[in-house]
């Protein structure tokens, strides 16, 4: 239903620039005859908005007045507009322009043509939407003869860029824990330069708190840590990119250490802290994210609930297994699998809120209300973290 209090007659009949104001109401009016197939009326609202001081009302316009033009089966005039958008300075709508100019050409078979506008929309797209352009660039180059740039378009569309920095991971904790364990006195004396041991922290050796996810408590110990490492960390690199799961690593193994820090002053080895990070960070996805994955992740993801449950049951019946580690991980997960979306995958809520063509004069303040939200959840995790710290030293 369109807004009974928009006068679209008097707006469409007035001289002079429009009132920001009315501009802005006047875009959402247009997007609502687009959305009820007024197109002809919308086409009018957008046109009569084009011209205005801000390029990116005017930019806005031109989008929507494309749509309506294409919807009205105009494609020549419609990709004239979408042009236009693009000439203007940089703005929240030169996306959606480029996209739409992609689109158009496509259509027309003008695949260089479209190519070029699809690798300036690359540059601009959401996180959510990088996948989908890389895989119509890859797609076109193709069509275009080109490959070896198909491939890695291709590549880059399933996320299959470079070396997994989880398999680095593994490898080193792998290598390293293996010289610690049979190395005979250098081994030995490499594992107490590694390991959390909480009286060296006091006296200001914080590498610690990082470096104990080299080493382990024995082979056993080991390959159930780097089995669990192998199966979540690719998944995390999948949700949020490779740069993301390191820095997720780092984080909740320190989240881990401190929690061990100030629990209990016995040393400790192992990179269970860190995994259990990485499984929380998981759960919480699941349930609040909802990120949009094939078949065999959502099975996997739905089983990563009781799988952390048992672990930790386990870790408390079991003499010798540092649980309040995993709990710290765990909680750090959580914690910043709440604040953090993935960005290499959509989302059910990022389906639900990706802009249209009408839609690029979206306004900033939910952009800038979730930064500071997330700002301020890791300013107060690592508060957390610095309580943590300043208890444990009370023990040593």
């Amino acid at each position: 239903m369109t807004d009974p209090t928009f006068d679209l007659e008097r707006v469409l009949a007035s001289d002079g620039p429009l009132p920001r104001e009315t501009a802005l109401a006047a875009l959402d009016h247009a997007a609502r005859l687009v959305a009820h197939t007024e197109f002809r009326d919308a086409a009018r609202l957008y046109q009569r908005v084009i011209g205005f001081d801000d390029p990116a009302i005017t930019a806005a316009a031109y989008v929507g007045f494309g749509e309506a033009l294409y919807r009205l089966d105009q494609d020549a005039t419609a990709l004239q507009a979408w042009q236009e958008a693009t000439k203007l300075p940089e703005n929240p709508s030169t996306y959606l322009a480029w996209r739409n100019v992609a689109a158009a050409r496509v259509r027309a078979q003008e695949l260089r043509g479209a190519f070029d506008a699809y690798r300036e929309a690359e540059r601009r797209a959401p996180e959510q939407d990088k996948a989908e352009i890389a895989n119509r660039l890859g797609w076109l180059s193709k069509e275009l003869g080109d490959t070896s740039a198909a491939g890695k378009y291709f590549a880059r569309a399933r996320g299959d860029v470079g070396l997994s920095f989880a398999v680095v991971v593994i490898a080193l904790t792998v290598i390293t824990s293996l010289i610690a364990e049979f190395g005979g006195p250098a081994g030995e004396e490499l594992k107490n330069l590694l390991a959390l041991d909480k009286e060296a922290v006091a006296d200001g050796e914080l590498w610690r708190l990082w470096t104990v996810t080299l080493v382990h408590g024995g082979v056993l110990h080991l390959g159930a840590n780097m089995w669990a490492l192998w199966i979540v960390g690719p998944f995390v690199e999948q949700l949020y990119g490779r740069w993301r799961f390191v820095l997720f690593y780092l984080v909740f193994a320190l989240g881990g250490s401190l929690a061990s820090f100030w629990s209990n002053p016995t040393p400790a080895v192992g990179a269970s802290g860190a995994i259990f990070g990485l499984f929380g960070l998981l759960l919480i996805v699941e349930r609040v994210h909802r990120p949009v994955v094939n078949r065999n992740a959502r099975q996997f993801l739905s089983q990563i609930g009781p799988l952390i449950l048992i672990n930790l049951i386990f870790g408390a019946v079991v003499p010798g297994i540092d649980n309040m580690a995993h709990i710290g991980g765990l909680v750090s997960g959580l914690w910043l699998g709440f604040l953090f979306a993935p960005t290499r995958v959509q989302t059910l809520r990022s389906l639900w809120m990706r802009p249209g063509a009408t839609g690029a004069l979206e306004p900033a303040l939910g952009t800038s209300v979730t930064r500071a939200v997330r700002v301020g959840g890791v300013v107060a995790l690592f508060a957390v973290y610095l309580a943590l710290y300043v208890a444990g030293m009370g023990r040593y």
